[in-house]
This record gives C-alpha cells, sequence and structure tokens, in this order.
C-alpha cells in the first residue's frame, strides 16, 4: 500500500526553508479572517456523519474535478449515496496529480486522521470507514477539529440581514476560539433581480423597524445593520465584485432610481450601474467611519452554465476567471473614496493573475501612512490559491510591495478541514526565503527571517484587523 508523499519537509527545498518553516512557521496558530463555514455548525459543535459530508458536501474544487473526470451529476449533487459518493472520489482522486486538490487531499487525511495511505479506489472503503467513525465521536466534533487544527480566530461571511444569534451563542457558551461575523452586503446593491432586491428590502425594514421608501431611509437601515454587526465585534467587511462601480451619479437620480426600484420597475443598465455605485461608495464609506477593514474580491465569471444552474442552482463549480478591465475603475473608487476622506483599510483580491502586478500596484498608490501595509494585495484566492498562484502572488507583492508587511493566508472556504492551506501557504512561504538565502539573495539571519515569516503568518494579521 503506497505511502503518503506528505514528509516533514514537504515542498521544503532547502535546509534553510526547513529551518524557517519548523523554527517560526509551524507551531503558529491560524487566524482565519476570511472564510466561509456555517457559523450554525460551530454554535451547535456539529458532528459529521461522515466523511463525504465534511469533504464532498459543497466543494465545487473536488465537484469540477469529478466533473472532468466523466462521473455523473448523481454521484456529485445527485441522489447517490454518501458511499458511493466517497468512492467516485477516491476513483478520482489518482487523476488529480498535479492540481491542488492531491495535496490538500492528502494533507488533510495526515493532519486531521492519522492518515498515511494514498487515497485510491483500493484504499477507499478503509479509509472512508475509518475517518467517518472518528468523525462521529466528540473528539472530531466542529469544535475541536478547530482546535485540532491550532486555530485561534475564525471569521466567518454573513449578509445584512442575518441576526448573529449563532455567533452570540458561541460566544456565551465561552468556546476558546474566537468566532465573529463579516458583513457581506451584496444583495443591498443586487440590481439585477428587482423583485428580489425588493424582498431583501422588505426584510431589511421589518429588521431595522422603519418603512423604507426613501433612498435615504435605506441607507438608515442599512447603517443600523452595520452597527448591529460592529456591536457584536465585527470589524471586516467583504464584497464580491465583477470589478468596482464607479459610475457618476446625483443624489436625484439615485432617489429616482430608487423609486423605481420600489415600485417594481425594471431598470435600464445605466440605472443598475449607477444606484450600484451610490449604494457601494455608502456602504464602505460606513466601513471607514467604524475603523473596519474592507475586503474586495474581484473578478470571477459565475455561473456560466445556465443549464446547470437551473439543475443544480449556484455555487456548484461553473463559475471561472473573468477578463474585466479593472484597473481604470478600481484606481477611480479608490481615488473616490480616498478623496472624501472615506477610504478605510483595505484588502484586494484579484482572481486573474493576469492582474497580479496591477494590484500589487495599485496599493501603493493609496498607501497613507496612518498604518503599515493599510492597503493590501490579497492573498492568493479561489483558482488562485493553489502552489503557483500563491508564488506568483508573493513574489509580485515582494518586487513591488512590502511582503513583511503582508497580512497572510486566509481559507475562503466552507469546509472544516481546510485549515491545512495555512500549513501549505507557510510551507511555500519559507521556501521561497530559504531559496532566497541559499542563493544568495537573502542574508543568512534566522532572527530577521524568522520573524518576517512569524508576521506573515500570525502576526501582522492581530495587529491589523484589531479583532479577537
Amino acid at each position: 500500500m503506497a505511502k503518503t508523499f506528505i514528509t516533514e519537509d514537504f515542498l521544503l527545498q532547502t535546509k534553510t526553508a526547513s529551518r524557517l518553516y519548523h523554527e517560526y512557521a509551524e507551531r503558529l496558530p491560524i487566524y482565519d479572517y476570511h472564510n466561509h463555514l456555517p457559523a450554525e455548525q460551530i454554535a451547535q459543535d456539529y458532528s459529521f456523519k461522515n466523511l463525504t459530508e465534511v469533504w464532498l458536501a459543497g466543494d465545487h474544487y473536488k465537484w469540477r474535478a469529478l466533473r472532468t473526470n466523466g462521473i455523473e451529476e448523481k454521484y456529485i449533487t445527485g441522489d447517490a449515496t454518501d458511499s458511493e459518493k466517497f468512492e467516485k472520489w477516491a476513483q478520482t482522486v489518482p487523476y488529480t496529480l498535479r492540481n491542488p486538490l492531491y495535496h490538500w487531499t492528502h494533507l488533510e487525511l495526515k493532519r486531521y486522521f492519522g492518515i498515511n495511505e494514498l487515497l485510491n479506489a483500493d484504499t477507499a472503503k478503509e479509509i472512508y470507514d475509518a475517518c467517518s467513525e472518528m468523525l462521529r465521536t466528540k473528539e472530531f466534533s466542529v469544535r475541536n477539529l478547530l482546535s485540532k487544527a491550532n486555530v485561534e480566530f475564525v471569521c466567518t461571511t454573513e449578509g445584512p440581514l442575518d441576526t448573529l444569534e449563532h455567533h452570540k451563542k458561541i460566544k456565551k457558551d465561552g468556546f476558546k476560539i474566537k468566532v465573529f461575523g463579516a458583513y457581506r452586503p451584496d444583495k443591498a446593491f443586487a440590481t439585477e433581480n428587482v423583485k428580489e432586491l425588493n424582498a431583501f428590502i422588505d426584510k431589511l425594514a421589518g429588521l431595522t423597524g422603519g418603512d423604507i421608501r426613501k433612498f435615504d431611509s435605506y441607507l438608515g437601515a442599512l447603517r443600523k445593520r452595520h452597527e448591529f454587526f460592529h456591536n457584536e465585534g465585527c470589524r471586516l467587511s467583504d464584497y464580491g465584485l465583477d470589478m468596482p462601480f464607479v459610475e457618476d451619479f446625483t443624489a436625484v437620480e439615485i432617489e429616482k432610481i430608487f423609486e423605481k426600484i420600489r415600485t417594481n420597475s425594471t431598470l435600464h443598465a445605466a440605472e443598475q450601474l449607477k444606484f450600484k455605485s451610490a449604494v457601494l461608495f455608502e456602504l464602505v464609506a460606513m466601513d471607514a467611519e467604524a475603523g473596519w477593514v474592507m475586503q474586495l474580491h474581484m473578478g470571477p465569471l459565475r455561473d456560466t452554465n445556465t443549464k446547470m444552474l437551473a439543475k443544480v442552482g449556484p455555487n456548484t463549480g461553473f463559475d471561472s476567471i473573468g477578463d474585466f478591465a479593472v484597473a481604470k475603475p478600481l484606481a477611480k473608487f479608490l481615488d473616490r473614496l480616498n478623496s472624501a476622506d472615506k477610504l478605510p483599510k483595505t484588502i484586494l483580491y484579484n482572481i486573474n493573475p493576469r492582474d497580479n502586478a496591477l494590484m500589487a500596484t495599485m496599493i501603493g498608490n493609496f498607501q497613507d501612512g496612518s498604518v503599515p501595509g493599510k492597503i493590501q494585495f490579497g492573498s492568493g484566492w479561489w483558482f488562485l490559491d493553489q502552489k503557483q498562484g500563491i508564488t506568483d502572488q508573493i513574489e509580485m507583492l515582494s518586487n513591488m510591495g512590502l511582503l513583511s508587511r503582508f497580512v497572510g493566508m486566509t481559507t475562503d472556504s466552507r469546509s472544516f478541514l481546510s485549515f491545512s492551506r495555512h500549513e501549505y501557504f507557510r510551507r511555500i512561504l519559507c521556501n521561497i526565503l530559504g531559496n532566497d538565502v541559499e542563493q544568495g539573495l537573502l542574508p543568512d539571519d534566522m532572527g530577521l527571517l524568522g520573524q518576517m515569516v512569524k508576521d506573515i503568518c500570525h502576526n501582522n494579521a492581530v495587529a491589523y484587523f484589531g479583532m479577537g
């Protein structure tokens, strides 16, 4: 039976890299400031029934690989049994060689379950049974999985209508790991479907205790929810955009557009963009006034397969990298905020690797000396959170900014087993620095480099976000 390739020096190609990782990075706690974990399961201290439930449910990375390997949809999002779905995944894993899924799969098996065998069709049943049995014990409940991964901080992503009841329970329980909600108000400017936007506004009105008929009252209600999140400890927002919305608009125009929305009238494309631009500006201004960090996730082309969208719904693995022209609108957006003294601490994430240099240089335009690394080039995200993507982001930030001020990796994941991605990032970072030392590009000063590693992997995030 083949043994795992995840050795002590996995991804570490030099002695210096090994020292940096094992002496400075390996034991640092994880500060995961952006993910999509279900807070309800943390509040319940949920125990998963089996490995399929924790590993395959909702994981569109794996779903895409399964489809590419010729697996029928019934074994992916369909009505096949959990054991049948896992069997198909195990059959697919050997075909993921050189895809990050191969690394992540075996990292997670080793770190969480102590499994050292390679996953394939022959080992599927043994691994499935062993891991599933462990998952059904209290030792492998959600909270204990977080503890096993040495997590100290988790920031889930919630919409303005969320009551944060699960976060309140977690806090009341005295759970040692800090769990906060981050504010994701994208639905507040989702003008593509006026009916759904009106439903959102009606629910917002119910939560905030007022009738929303004017744009000012809409902003007032959104501000109340912003303040509610703030009072519950939130200090981050997050926006998922094709690109920043930066149309010019007047107050009169926005009021008329809002009236059309509330009467369920169809908006023209120009009206949609103006409204999006107005609401996004006001929301980010709230972030700045409250001292929050704004995160902008930019560039995906979502739900491209309309047939499968109708069949299995959104966020099921039919998205790709977009090729939006982002430089001018992003510069205009940041400048508009900066000119109004409303530019908060900001993290910019791109999904198109073409835009790495763009982002690495854009952040330098709006640093103001008030906070180290006030404007950040975010970690490799979605299609870029793999070895090459992480390496490219580190190299570009190093060349055009200050890598030493980087706030490091985040999982952006829905899985409680995904925290090994922090280990993945840390090993890649240490390998880059170790190679530089041994090539004579950096001083062989473990104190200097070790402190840099600790800062990037943990300390910078703690200082930057000011949470926990």
